[in-house]
């Protein structure tokens, strides 16, 4: 079972989707992991009920940072603002279906970090709009 999670996690990583940046974007947030050097860049579109509707990430780093990073922003789609402040860790560990160390776990939640501070740092400008 885990030969195919990593088959995924790999597709993902070599074919990421929703990869580049969006201009104009709504909300943009860039953050990195300096242990390992990890960089996640996440922007979003969002409409008038703070949906989101379009999304993109760049930014490099190893498999597992990049294959969450794509894996996340598939499933953000068409979610509000409100639904992505509830995303967790054990979301993320679920869609990347494998046992992760301390190490590789920092890398995959850095999406998760840069999503979550893009959405609350940007929640009332988008309200104020």
């Amino acid at each position: 079972m885990d030969d195919m999670y990593r088959e995924f996690i790999l597709d993902h990583y070599k074919n990421p989707r929703h990869h580049g940046e969006l201009d104009p974007a709504d909300i943009s947030y860039q953050d990195d992991n300096p242990l390992c050097g990890d960089v996640i860049r996440i922007d979003l579109r969002v409409d008038k009920d703070n949906r989101i509707i379009e999304s993109a990430f760049s930014g490099q780093g190893c498999a597992i940072s990049q294959a969450s990073a794509s894996m996340l922003m598939e499933e953000i789609q068409g979610k509000s603002l409100d639904e992505i402040k509830e995303f967790s860790r054990e979301d993320i560990l679920q869609m990347l279906g494998i046992e992760l160390g301390p190490v590789r776990l920092k890398c995959a939640m850095l999406s998760l970090k840069v999503l979550k501070v893009g959405a609350y740092g940007v929640q009332d400008w988008v309200d104020d709009e």
